[in-house]
């Protein structure tokens, strides 16, 4: 019994050891560098994967544009694109509506409104694009003017500009093409104008020498002139009848004046079965 006794109070008097402290929770504590790198990942990848998906889609739109292109498109706007390549009128009709057959519709319209049915209707209209001028070592005295059009010419077109250069070279061969006697170029047309007829007589006259018949090889045509005594202002006579012949009937591309060679023009070749063709003068 005092044993049982002294075992309790051995138990029940010694003092208990403290608990243990309680458990805290871990944290993860992150530095700024390494969250600042997962950032940079994370992004990196996002914009990955966003341009991924951008290139999809813009392949997905092309696929869509190509396939509504070759089954929807219209024909004849197709007709027309291929057309452009080779002809600088019709390119310049179209401008920027190729590829959107509405407004190409529209410009068509637009240029047969401009020009008339009957005249658009016609086997050979003039070209809306004026031509370029230029000069090369033009030696007014022994020098070739020559004419590029924008294609082959028929024999009536040939036929035309033959006719104005004939006449062109009759006026000068008469003298009119003489600067020293303008006395009505700057005279006011709201009243009588006054002609003083000795003065007229008394100006050195001017006169065209001589000239060669009109040349064609292939879209290239040429003519040799000599003006003579005559002054430039022909020449600017004959830029103004070319202006209104390109404008309605022929379609000029460009007007040299001087010049040794273009095109492919070949010295000798006369055979019309390589294109030559001629207009006496």
């Amino acid at each position: 019994m005092s044993l049982l006794l002294a075992a309790a109070k051995t138990l029940f008097l010694s003092p208990f050891p403290p608990p243990p402290p309680p458990l805290r929770p871990r944290l993860r504590i992150h530095t700024a560098a390494a969250t600042a790198g997962t950032g940079d990942n994370a992004a990196t990848a996002s914009r990955t994967t966003a341009r991924e998906r951008r290139l999809v889609k813009v392949r997905e739109e092309r696929r869509r544009r190509e396939y509504d292109r070759e089954h929807t498109y219209p024909g004849w706007a197709k007709v027309l694109e291929n057309a452009c390549r080779d002809d600088e009128e019709l390119r310049a009709i179209l401008g920027d509506s190729i590829g959107n057959p509405e407004l190409m519709k529209q410009r068509i319209q637009e240029r047969v409104r401009k020009k008339g049915r009957e005249q658009f209707n016609k086997s050979k209209t003039g070209s809306i694009v004026a031509f370029k001028v230029s000069f090369r070592d033009f030696n007014p005295l022994n020098s070739f003017i020559w004419f590029e059009l924008f294609g082959e010419p028929t024999d009536r077109d040939v036929d035309l500009l033959g006719g104005v250069i004939q006449a062109w070279y009759v006026m000068g061969r008469l003298g009119a093409f003489n600067s020293s006697n303008l006395q009505l170029a700057n005279s006011m047309l709201d009243c009588d104008p006054s002609y003083d007829s000795e003065e007229a007589s008394s100006v050195m006259p001017s006169s065209f020498h001589d000239i060669s018949d009109l040349e064609f090889q292939d879209n290239w045509g040429r003519v040799w002139v000599d003006l003579g005594t005559s002054d430039y202002l022909g020449l600017d006579v004959l830029l103004n009848c070319l202006i209104q012949l390109s404008s309605e009937h022929l379609g000029i591309k460009q007007v040299v004046f001087g010049g040794k060679k273009m095109g492919d023009w070949e010295e000798g070749m006369t055979s019309s079965d390589y294109g030559y063709k001629h207009f006496k003068i």
